[in-house]
């Protein structure tokens, strides 16, 4: 079999198996977060919590829409207490480029996104897990899973991007990604 009847998803069946290195598809993931004349980013989520589905572009030719980051900011609200604050456009292209990457017009399904400061102290009461300066307070990351995609290849795609965190924590089934400091962690 040569390369060029290699589909591009089936690189990804094979991709759990590989390292980020080694896969064709994910050379080139930086490219996804710099912008070309007619590009275009969306994204597309679903929250289990509210039952709120959010599918839309937020940029386009190089510039953010203000309209669709607004519509963001209420879709990834702290859904226990009902504060909005403004998510880091970064997060979502964090969030855009890993789903190309990975090649699904599947939402995400968003466990969290902004945290208000009294719902992240409950965490931490609940959990070790949960990082008391987390950038969840500052609306810039997001916890995230695929139906259709590993919790393994959501972390390479992402990891792949080059421009934030990432958590795999795969007994939970989920991938952190922010826009903080590049670092990885999880198992």
């Amino acid at each position: 079999m040569t390369m060029d009847i290699i589909s591009r998803r089936g690189i990804l069946g094979v991709f759990a198996a590989t390292s980020v290195a080694a896969t064709p598809v994910m050379a080139n993931a930086f490219g996804f977060l710099r912008g070309n004349a007619g590009d275009m980013r969306r994204v597309k989520m679903y929250n289990g919590r509210t039952g709120e589905s959010i599918d839309t572009v937020y940029w386009v030719d190089g510039k953010y829409i203000r309209e669709a980051l607004n519509e963001i900011n209420v879709f990834m609200r702290d859904w226990r207490t009902g504060e909005v604050i403004g998510i880091d456009p970064r997060m979502i292209d964090v969030a855009a480029a890993s789903s190309r990457l990975l090649q699904t017009n599947e939402p995400y399904i968003m466990l969290s996104g902004y945290r208000s400061p009294r719902t992240n102290a409950m965490l931490r009461r609940q959990s070790s897990g949960v990082a008391q300066n987390s950038l969840h307070l500052t609306g810039k990351a997001a916890d995230l899973r695929l139906k259709s995609r590993s919790v393994g290849q959501m972390y390479q795609a992402a990891v792949a991007c080059r421009a934030g965190g990432v958590g795999r924590y795969s007994r939970s089934n989920f991938v952190h990604m922010d826009c903080g400091p590049v670092r990885t962690w999880g198992s």
